[in-house]
């Protein structure tokens, strides 16, 4: 009988641990490689670093951004380091 209850115990904090942390996660996620598929040339971005730019140039894990108003400065990054993104149409509005 006690082990059946510690058993128990256990699953409940399992889920308990699920609904906590993993689901959320997921979801956090799914909606980051929602904005990420959505990402065009042209796009206003922001990265994790604190830098706002604009695409230039995009492949599958890099994207190619422009920072400032200087043409020469442009540079190679990962798409996991944009954080927000600012529609080309959007910003003219």
């Amino acid at each position: 009988m006690e082990w059946g209850i510690i058993i128990i115990y256990i699953v409940i904090f399992a889920v308990f641990l699920y609904f906590i942390s993993i689901r959320p996660q997921k979801k956090q996620q799914k909606k980051m490689d929602a904005m990420l598929s959505s990402l065009e040339v042209g796009d206003s971005i922001l990265t994790t670093s604190g830098f706002y730019g604009v695409v230039i140039d995009i492949t599958d894990e890099v994207v190619i951004v422009e920072f400032g108003s200087n043409k020469n400065c442009r540079i190679p990054m990962q798409k996991a380091a944009i954080v927000q993104i600012e529609k080309a149409g959007e910003a003219e509005e």
